[in-house]
């Protein structure tokens, strides 16, 4: 089973960056699909990044042009650079690899305004 180990989250105020990095045990090359997703109090888990082996990515429309999906396969983990934070993205952040249904235990990243 693959294990997945988020970190890097924390508590910023609006307009400022954070990175979470997802570290995977066993082999990242073999999974094709990663994503984070984000759970806000009161709401849903919804998709906001995913990435493929070939770099392919799609992003949640609110976050598009300030977070950033990447992956380093020789050093298995998964990155998201979230710049530009609002109050709206506090949330804790699931690290996710649904092809093989393995989901990280979960980062709070919490936005003051």
């Amino acid at each position: 089973q693959v294990q997945l180990v988020e970190s890097g989250g924390g508590l910023v105020q609006a307009g400022g960056s954070l990175r979470l990095s997802c570290a995977v045990s066993g082999s990242i090359f073999s999974i094709n699909v990663m994503g984070w997703y984000r759970q806000a109090p009161g709401k849903q888990r919804d998709m906001v990044a995913v990435i493929t082996n070939s770099g392919s990515t799609n992003y949640k429309e609110s976050v598009k042009g300030r977070f950033t999906i990447s992956r380093d396969n020789a050093k298995n983990t998964m990155y998201l650079q979230m710049n530009s934070l609002r109050p709206e993205d506090t949330a804790v952040y699931y690290c996710v690899a649904p092809t093989v249904g393995s989901w990280g235990q979960g980062t709070q990243v919490t936005v003051s305004s």
